[in-house]
This record gives C-alpha cells, sequence and structure tokens, in this order.
C-alpha cells in the first residue's frame, strides 16, 4: 500500500514524533522512507552579500543534520532512506517532492515551523501540506 513515505524534516523535536509514525508505518509496509528539509530562501531574501551566503550555507548544513538524523533513524530500523535539500517555500516544495518522487503518504509534526513563520506567524507549513499536497497526509501530534 505504501512504497515510498515522506518525512518533512525542520531539525525540531517535533519531527521526532512523526518519524516514530513514519518508521512503523515504513516497517509494515516495507517501505522506503524520504527525508527531505527545505531551506526557505525567503528568509534570506532580505539579506545581501555576504550575509545572504551565509545565512544559506548555516540554512544548508542544518538542513543536512537535520535529514542525516532521519536517515539515521530509519536505517537503524532497517529501512531504506532517501535524503534531500531542497530550496524554496517549504511547502510549495514539499508538495513538489511529493509528486515528483511518487510518494504515497506525507508525514509531518503539525507543531514545527519554519523560521521564518515564528518570526512573522505566517500559518503553518503542515496546513499548506495538507491542503494541497495530492496524497495523504497524517499529521502526527
Amino acid at each position: 500500500m505504501y512504497d515510498d513515505i515522506l518525512v518533512p524534516t525542520d531539525g525540531s523535536e517535533a519531527v521526532d514524533r512523526a518519524l516514530d509514525h513514519a518508521i512503523r508505518l515504513a516497517s509494515d509496509h516495507d517501505a522506503t522512507v524520504h527525508a527531505l528539509y527545505v531551506v526557505d530562501r525567503r528568509i534570506a531574501t532580505a539579506n545581501s552579500g555576504d550575509l545572504h551566503d551565509e545565512i544559506v550555507a548555516d540554512l544548508e548544513s542544518q538542513g543536512d543534520a537535520a535529514v542525516a538524523a532521519v536517515a539515521d533513524r530509519a536505517a537503524d530500523a532497517g529501512l531504506d532512506v532517501e535524503t534531500h535539500v531542497a530550496s524554496g517555500t517549504p511547502d510549495t516544495e514539499i508538495v513538489a517532492y511529493a509528486d515528483d518522487h511518487g510518494i504515497d503518504v506525507i508525514v509531518m509534526s503539525p507543531e514545527g515551523k519554519s523560521p521564518r513563520e515564528r518570526i512573522q506567524s505566517l500559518g503553518s507549513v503542515s496546513d499548506r501540506v495538507a491542503d494541497d499536497a495530492t496524497v495523504p497526509v497524517f499529521l502526527i501530534k
């Protein structure tokens, strides 16, 4: 039923609960876990030059660490894992990744927020993903 399960990560503790569920689901279905971190380019847009480059590099580094943490836990459970760090608007990139990679279900926490959302209260990424995704979205509280 599920061959490919997407776990978007922002590196927060909220992802751990979603990952627990995703690992159980993937184990039950012998599915591949996809870990995705999206560098929110909107954060760096307001800055230019060296500061912009530093912010993007820092976010990419955080992304590498976040997907590696998901990959380590999934691999420890004996699952196949694919990791990807994308760049753009988080909800748009999550939905696009799901469409482009034949994802069967997205498992995420509604509690994590992108750094920009924490600053500006823009609403949650998970709400927009649930609204726009063409596959089921499990929101794990």
